[in-house]
């Protein structure tokens, strides 16, 4: 008899949950073993639970939403060419659904650090859909039949393809839909100061030490240009996630895979996701490595140090009120100090710095290999989605609570052009540099202003004024300015 002979069983209409107490005995190629009777999943699972009770780190959801697509795909491919009866084919699609919507999350538990292959994710996929299927043709959960773990809802497949292929859509689907969109956002809003600070001078800093002025606006344009790039880095990055290596089973050869599978796998997950998956050409690159997830990480981390430098600068810049740069001002989210009233802190800043670094140690995690096929697979995309997670988050929470309520103390800005001492740089191609590095000095000595210091040095006080005019000096080449040294 063949696959589409299969009598089609009366299909249930049954909620998702099994009201039983006690245990029920599942079994697999190494015997029996006894499993909660209210979940759904089975023998490999339970052992998976018991030799891999290790801390708290389970395998994300993102894995297992990811899965279903696998699963439902390979379904859908395997029924049209008539390797699944229609209505086995589609009660395991149905059943995937349940699994891509999250409603079937409690039933997988299982820690990170289990087999390096995902091995055991994949079964526990295996098992719920199998059990959840025998639930809705009335069958006995555990009985494998009629929908087999690995003869149904794993055909055509293996745990060293569809793991990594899972892992790429999990991850492709964090970066473009939460990560990156999140970085965008705080990059419009640096923007949006940018624009609104464009004519606001201030003076500069290098090496921690006073130097010669810019505009706010022009400040805030190099967190927009770096975050652009780091945009652009992630994006570019995350593209090489759309190879899968879905039609490999084992090595890589596509030993029990039907020809062409991976191809029509990917093209299906493709048009059930919206994004362009396409099968790996080579299949042996695709599980023989784990390059395209590292690179993926390492676009994480450019954008963390990116990350890392525009908080720490604005950190900086915030400090005070009284004894600080205090140039910027920030929104009093809460209470700084338990013991220090009126206290606030830049806990933004502070809470993204944390990310930034927490995404920078991941990345060593991320780059360990192993023997042909990479088995840490595990822990790289629980590290993977951890990273993209938190920096999409903090990004959105260092936006909204910090960076777009921030304001100018002009005040203080304006104290610092007046009391500015390097924008005797100005006068230097005027002077000579040797003449402009004595007013300096003299300003600092005598703690006067850089115009007392030039006038006291004999400069004359037009000259002063047409040269060092603070807005002008922001954009070299719009002032007429005198050139050549000796002209005071």
């Amino acid at each position: 008899m063949t696959a589409a002979d299969e009598q089609a069983p009366k299909i249930l209409d049954v909620p998702i949950g099994l009201d039983a107490s006690g245990m029920r005995r599942e079994f697999d190629s190494l015997g029996t073993v006894e499993v909660p009777a209210d979940r759904y999943w089975g023998a490999q699972t339970q052992r998976s639970l018991e030799h891999f009770n290790i801390g708290n780190d389970r395998m994300p959801k993102e894995v297992y939403h990811a899965y279903g697509y696998v699963k439902k795909a390979a379904a859908v491919i395997n029924t049209r060419a008539g390797r699944l009866p229609a209505w086995k084919g589609e009660l395991i699609q149905r059943v995937c659904d349940e699994v891509i919507s999250g409603a079937l999350d409690e039933e997988f538990p299982l820690y990170v650090f289990q087999t390096g292959s995902g091995t055991q994710s994949n079964m526990n996929v295996n098992e719920v859909i199998s059990n959840r299927c025998i639930q809705l043709v009335g069958g006995t959960l555990g009985s494998q039949e009629p929908v087999h773990p690995n003869d149904h809802v794993n055909m055509g497949q293996s745990s060293n393809d569809t793991f990594p292929t899972a892992m790429h859509i999990a991850a492709y689907q964090m970066a473009t839909e939460k990560t990156i969109p999140a970085l965008r956002r705080l990059r419009d809003a640096t923007e949006r100061h940018q624009k609104r600070w464009a004519d606001v001078v201030k003076i500069g800093r290098t090496h921690l030490e006073d130097a010669v002025p810019l505009t706010v606006g022009q400040e805030w344009s190099g967190y927009t240009g770096a975050l652009d790039d780091a945009i652009a880095e992630v994006e570019h990055a995350t593209r090489g996630l759309l190879r899968l290596a879905m039609g490999g089973t084992a090595v890589g050869t596509g030993l029990n895979a039907p020809a062409g599978f991976g191809e029509e796998v990917a093209a299906e997950i493709a048009s059930m996701t919206g994004a362009l998956f396409v099968t790996a050409a080579n299949k042996f690159t695709a599980q023989g490595t784990l390059d395209a997830m590292v690179r993926a990480h390492g676009g994480l981390k450019a954008a963390a140090v990116t990350l890392f430098k525009i908080a720490n600068d604005l950190r900086w810049l915030g400090s005070g009120p009284r004894t600080g740069i205090h140039e910027l001002i920030f929104p009093s989210n809460e209470p700084g100090s338990s013991i220090m009233p009126g206290k606030v802190n830049p806990t933004q800043a502070e809470a993204m710095l944390m990310v930034a670094i927490q995404v920078i140690a991941s990345d060593v995690a991320v780059t360990m290999g192993n023997f042909e096929l990479n088995a840490f697979r595990p822990v790289l995309i629980n590290n993977y989605l951890h990273s993209a997670l938190i920096m999409a988050d903090m990004c959105d929470h260092f936006r909204r609570y910090m960076v777009e309520g921030a304001k100018l103390n002009e005040a203080k800005l304006t104290e610092n052009i007046e009391r500015s001492v390097m924008m005797v740089t100005a006068l230097a191609p005027v002077i000579g540099y040797d003449k402009a590095a004595a007013i300096s000095y003299y300003a600092i000595d005598h703690d006067v202003t850089l115009k007392q210091a030039a006038l006291a040095k004999g400069v004359s006080e037009e000259l002063f004024d047409k040269v060092v005019v603070p807005i002008a000096l922001t954009r070299p080449g719009s002032a007429d300015v005198p050139s050549g040294p000796g002209k005071a």
